[in-house]
Parts: structure tokens; sequence; C-alpha cells
């Protein structure tokens, strides 16, 4: 049975990650690991947890040896519209967590998977059905980081044997925790607010197609990747994965056919706007489906509808 660690467990995929991979290897065999105290103390609430700093290589490395680890997730990272703010700090965290993250699974025999995204092309690659093997000349320092770990996840597996694995992630819509500083954090936060408020008003162009994911295709995406036979993995870092392509206008008028009185306006934030207009319209994921089965279950309006409860029961008791 696999002995699983997740760092920056406490984010947006991490939340529901864990639950997942407790299902998949049982509850005893997943650790999560987060800096934030108070991820840390929820987290607590369902998992074991513990603070870990994933810039501290020996800390990092006495948690792997203390659980007897021998698959890694990653999520350490600040994201795109964040990292723009500290591209530095940026820097700092998304790479510094990836190399220690790396080495220690070549020093432990682990596997490990790190998240790569849309953020790592830009605007030279080919925007519509983007390919697999493309241009990636990314115009922030988030797809800097991400592109940088794609080709480290690549060298560390040909040159040391790690078993690094990695997908391309479009946005992530998810009900669980909430989005923190990403371009397509929009498709998140307007079901919130119109729940609460009956009104958005999204810093996102209303013509910006981006590829989206909802949360529960995400996590599947992520555990059949880590269990495929690894003599078919032709890519390995990274594999695009997706399931639809929508712009804000289409999003919030279908919205609106569910909740007639629902509003929204336009008060654009131009750096999200500029890397929207960076990332690919729609994705080529034909090799992921070649290589290990890919098969996205959920489309457009059944995320609609489910998110559109999930939130509302979270509103209810007062969660949000």
């Amino acid at each position: 049975m696999k002995r699983i660690l997740v760092v920056g467990a406490g984010g947006q995929i991490g939340t529901e990650l864990i639950p997942h991979l407790q299902k998949h290897y049982g509850e005893d065999n997943v650790i999560a690991a987060d800096l934030n105290p108070a991820n840390v103390e929820r987290l607590k609430t369902f998992a074991i947890a513990e603070s870990l700093d994933a810039l501290d290589f020996q800390a990092y490395g006495e948690m792997i040896k203390k659980y007897r680890i021998d698959s890694l997730f990653n999520l350490v990272a600040l994201l795109s519209a964040t990292g723009e703010k500290n591209p530095q700090l940026a820097w700092k965290i998304n790479m510094g967590a990836l190399l220690n993250s790396l080495n220690l699974a070549k020093e432990f025999n682990c596997a490990i998977f790190t998240p790569s995204s849309i953020g790592a092309f830009g605007y030279n690659t080919p925007h519509v059905k983007t390919p697999q093997d493309t241009v990636m000349r990314p115009n922030t320092i988030y797809g800097v980081c991400k592109v940088t770990g794609e080709l480290l996840g690549d060298y560390y597996h040909t040159r040391f044997g790690v078993d690094s694995r990695s997908v391309r992630f479009p946005g992530i819509i998810s009900n669980g925790a909430l989005p923190g500083g990403g371009t397509t954090d929009y498709a998140v936060e307007v079901f919130y607010e119109v729940l609460k408020n009956g009104k958005y008003t999204c810093q996102v162009p209303e013509d910006s197609y981006m590829d989206m994911l909802y949360m529960p295709d995400a996590l599947n995406a992520i555990t059949q990747l880590m269990e495929a036979d690894p003599a078919k993995l032709k890519h390995r870092n990274s594999f695009n994965v997706t399931c639809m392509s929508f712009n804000p206008r289409e999003l919030f008028t279908a919205i609106k056919k569910r909740i007639p009185s629902f509003e929204w306006n336009f008060e654009i934030d131009p750096v999200k706007a500029d890397i929207a207009a960076s990332w690919p319209d729609s994705l080529d994921d034909s090799c992921a489906r070649e290589e290990w089965g890919w098969n996205p279950q959920w489309h457009m309006d059944a995320m609609i509808d489910d998110m559109l409860k999930a939130v509302k029961v979270k509103i209810d008791k007062g969660l949000y």
C-alpha cells in the first residue's frame, strides 16, 4: 500500500485531494503537510496533518522518513496573478519546493506528482486545440516556473530514474476551498457571489476563452496518472488535460438561465486580462487519453448545477 505525503495540502486542490487519496489508499496512508497553521488545524479535522515548510530540506526529509513515504504530491505554489505581485518570492517558493521535492524523491526513491498548468504556454503558442508538444514561452513568473518544473521533472527522470509525473491543469472549478490568486478564479467566485449577493463583478474580459476542469475530474486525473503503467508514458511531464472551454459571458449567461435575477458587470484587471489573453482557448488532450486513459466525466451544465447546489449548502450553513 502506498504511503503518500501531500505538501501544500491546505490549498484549493489539496483540500479535496486528501479525502480522495484516503478513499483510494486508506486514511492512515495519506499525510497532509502545510506551512499555514490555520490550514494545518483544518486539515487535522479529517486527516493526519503536520506543519511543514517545503523549503526546509532537512525537515522535509525527516517527515518522509518518519512516515515511510514512497509517493510525494507537491502542491506548493504561488499562483499566476499573485505571483506577478512578487516575482522573486514566487520563484523562491515554487522552485524551492519543487527542487527539494525532486531531490528528496531521488534520495528516498519516491514517486512524485507536481501539477503544471496552462500558464506554461504563452502568446506564441497555438491557442486553439493547443498541442501537447508546442512552443512554450510564458509571460508570467508562474508560467516560467511551470515550464522549468516540467523540464526538471523530465531531467530527474532521465538522469536519476525518478518516477516524476505531471498534468497541465487548466482552471479548476471547485466548491471546496476558495481559490487563491489565479486568473481563472472568477469561475469559482461567481457561484458564491450570485447566491449571496445576486451579482458579480468580473475582472477577466467577457470574451476570454480558457479551458476549465471540474474538481472531481482533476482529482481523478491525478490518481489515474499516478497509477498508470510507466511503460506507456511517453510524456510524463506534463500532460494536457481538459474538459470544457468557455468565456465569462457564456458561464454567466448559463447561470442566469437558472437564476434569472443574476446581474454581472466587468471591471477589468489588466494583469489578469493580459494573462488570460496569453493562455490557450482550448487544449488538445489526446496524448493523455492515449497514454493513460484520461476520460473526463463532467460537462459545463452538470458542473453549474452541482456548484450551485453545493455552494448554497455552504452559505446556508454559514460557511461563507
